[in-house]
Formats: C-alpha cells, structure tokens, sequence
C-alpha cells in the first residue's frame, strides 16, 4: 500500500488511481470524519437547484429544472438510467448518493445576483443542502460560486460562459462543465474565416455584464487574429427589450458583420430587431452583410424562429449527436418530457452526475474530497467525448460544436444543425493565459 500523503488540499490521499478515465481517489479517511458543512446524517441528502424562473434567461431555467429531476430520478434507481449507463464512470448503482436517497430544493435567481445568493444562502442554511447547482447567467454562477466558497459547499456551474468564472474569479469550491467565450472564439474564427474571409469589419454589441465582456473580448481576439476588423463594441443592459437604439447605428458605421454577444431572450430580441432593419438584405463594403452569434441554443433558436436561418455561432452540446450518451439522454429526456434536451438540460444533468459521482468515488460529501475527486478526472459516456476536468482552474475540455440555423427546418425542435465538432486541443489553453488571469484557485474550504 502506497504511503499517504498531505495534498494541497489539506486531504489524506493514498496514491493509487484505478482504471483508465476513473482518476480515482482513495477514500479519504481522515476529512471523511471531519465535520463539514451540511454533512448528512440520516437517510436522505439534499441537493439545492438554483436556476432562472423569472427574467430573460426563464427558459434555460425551466428546462435545466426538468434535467434535474430526471437525474435525481435516475440516481434514485428511477426510469432507464439515462447516462448513467454510458457514464465512463461506474461508480452511481442507482442507490442514492452514498446509499442515501437524493433530495432536492429549488430557487429562482431571477438572472440577478443579489437574489441568487439569498435563494443559494437560504439553500444552505435553512435546507441544509450540501451542494448547490444551476443557473444561466455568469454574473449570477460567480456570485454563487464565491458564496459557496465561504459557506464550505461545492458548486457545480450551470450555464456559465465567461472566461472569468474559471478565470480571474475561480474558486476551489466550485467546477464547471460548461465551455467558456475563449472556446466559443477558437472554434467559431476558422468557420468564419472559411465562410466570409479575412477582410471583415465586425460591429459588436455585447451584453454588458462579465459574459458579455469575455465574450467579446474573445470573439474579437479571434477574428482580429485573421485580419478582421473591430469597428465599434457597444455595451446593451442586460434588462433590454427592445435593441433597435443599438442597431441602428450600425448602418452607418461601415461594418459588414454584426456580432451580437446576446444570450436568450436579449437574443431573440437582438437578432429580429436586427432582422426588421433589413440587415440581412444589405451589401456593404462590396460583401453580404452578416451576423453572427457567438453562443447559441435550441431554446433562443425556436425564440428568434426563421431569422436564424444560415447564422453561425457555437453550442455546448445538441440533442442530434450519435454519441451513445448523447442518445441515452434524448431518449429519456424526450420520454419523459416529449420533446428533445436543449444544451442547458445537458449541461446540468452532467453536473448532477459528476458530483453524485464524485462523492462515490470518494467516499464522501465533504467538499474537500470531492474536489480531490474532480480535479484531473477524465471520463467519457457523457456527450461531447472524452473530458478533462482540469485540476489547474476546474474547467471541463472537451469538444466544441460549430452550429448554424437550419434552412429547412423539419419541426420547432430541428433548427440547428452541426457544421463542425471543433475537437478539444483546438479550444484547449494554458492555465496561465492572459484571459484567464488575475485570480487564485485557492484553498477548498470544507465548512463547518
């Protein structure tokens, strides 16, 4: 038996790792006693699910709610299992976490910050959840994230795009399995540039919140690098409903692409407004005029209807993949609810099922140990190929998928259709880069 030894985490670890894709921990003797935040003592654990019900981004929120009950469904032994039985990983029996039955509590961060730390806070306290996941808005999962932090739980990320949630604002407590604006960048510039060419002369208008500033930063890094040009970069409240002040400047500012770093409802309201000014009718500079919309979705896709035809942008993941965990999904996804997973649904029943995992396979819901079982985990059987939680910042690489909205659509489900799968070394980084700095992983904090 290999001797323990202290880890930077402050956790007893015994040096042994089984099986290719599993990274596994050894039972974590010594924090498995210590006291910890809402450590659980009877028959149930209680998960807290904290997503947008109300405000611009509702829909992701009410999807992302209906792919956490269907993962406490199936790690309660529920229904067909999901990707449990494509999972890498075979760890989850579909006994609970731990021999526990899960539990859950919900809140609505109404896509502010302020109200997703009380509704995460009361999660906490009052519920005595000891993980905290969800949302859809980057300014709300780093709120959340470092409130988790100093309460001593771990956070699983929801949607949550910007460089800065595994950046210059990371934290040890918390992981995300969601791709970032660096990644949306390094996948999307070489279609782009294939499709309109070097010679562009972009106009963006950004969400103005930390998303929509690494987003843009991003995208135009990326283009700027094969030649493009920035014109001009125009900040929108994220409380917009109408942008139509904002297009119409556009006109005349000598651009021929727009970028609109807007995400769900600010989205389809962005791109019609957009549409009604006739930009995609104009010639300018010799060219078709363009627009392009760095991150995308089924659910903003169905909002925004026929004026996304031909768009570009990038995904997370989308219910048309033939990976045998993408398939598993939409299968029971699509039993249970009658209509296919968007992104968001993906996105959070992974998280549900790497943390439930996690603490299986570490023998405990101490924070501290199932960060050490996360961090540097690789698995496969989840969507989107083979995966690597980086221990370095707790973001996931994997593959990124170039989309663009389908011509001819065949149901309100079919409207976006897969033009690349940009592999993960493409969209991979180092820890240290320029975007993604300014801030210290830490320590993990294990509470109470």
């Amino acid at each position: 038996m290999s001797k323990s030894t202290l880890t930077r985490r402050g956790v007893l670890k015994s040096g042994a790792v089984a099986g290719a894709g599993l990274a596994l921990p050894t039972i974590f003797t010594a924090s498995s006693a210590a006291a910890y935040t809402n450590a659980p003592s009877g028959s149930t654990v209680t998960l807290g699910f904290n997503v947008p019900q109300t405000g611009p981004y509702a829909d992701e929120g009410a999807d992302e709610l209906r792919a956490y009950e269907l993962a406490v469904e199936h790690l309660n032994g529920g229904g067909d299992g999901g990707m449990m039985n494509t999972f890498s990983s075979k760890s989850l029996q579909g006994n609970g976490i731990l021999g526990r039955k899960v539990e859950f509590v919900t809140g609505d961060t109404q896509t502010k910050s302020d109200a997703a730390r009380a509704s995460a806070k009361s999660m906490i306290e009052k519920d005595g959840a000891v993980m905290i996941t969800g949302g859809s808005s980057s300014g709300v999962a780093i709120a959340v994230q470092g409130l988790c932090q100093e309460a001593g739980v771990i956070f699983m990320a929801g949607l949550t795009h910007s460089n800065d949630t595994t950046g210059k604002d990371k934290k040890a407590n918390g992981f995300r399995h969601f791709f970032n604006g660096y990644m949306s960048g390094a996948a999307l510039a070489p279609v782009l540039e294939k499709m309109y060419g070097k010679d562009r002369t972009a106009y963006h208008l950004t969400a103005d919140y930390t998303w929509g500033w690494t987003q843009e930063e991003s995208i135009a890094a990326s283009t700027e690098a094969l030649g493009w040009n920035t014109v001009n970069k125009v900040r929108t409240p994220l409380a917009a409903t109408d942008f139509s002040s904002y297009i119409a400047p556009v006109l005349n500012s000598g651009a021929d692409v727009l970028v609109l770093n807007h995400y769900g409802g600010n989205m389809v309201n962005s791109l019609t407004n957009a549409v009604q000014f006739g930009l995609r009718e104009k010639v300018v500079n010799g060219k078709n005029f363009e627009i392009v919309v760095p991150l995308y979705s089924r659910l903003m896709a169905r909002g925004a209807g026929a004026n996304v035809k031909g768009i570009f942008g990038s995904t997370n993941w989308h219910w048309s993949l033939t990976d045998e965990g993408s398939k598993a999904f939409v299968k029971s996804f699509g039993t249970k609810y009658g209509f296919p997973p968007s992104q968001a649904a993906h996105t959070v029943y992974c998280q549900t099922l790497l943390y439930a995992d996690a603490c299986e396979r570490a023998g405990s819901h101490n924070p501290c140990a199932v960060a050490e079982a996360l961090e540097g985990f690789e698995f496969d059987g989840l969507g989107n190929g083979k995966t690597l939680y980086r221990a370095e910042d707790h973001q996931c690489f994997k593959d990124v998928l170039v989309v663009k909205g389908k011509e001819n659509p065949t149901s309100e489900f079919d409207l976006l259709e897969i033009v690349e799968v940009t592999p993960a070394e493409q969209v991979t980084y180092a820890p240290d880069h320029p975007m993604f700095a300014g801030g210290q992983l830490g320590s993990c904090n294990p509470g109470a």
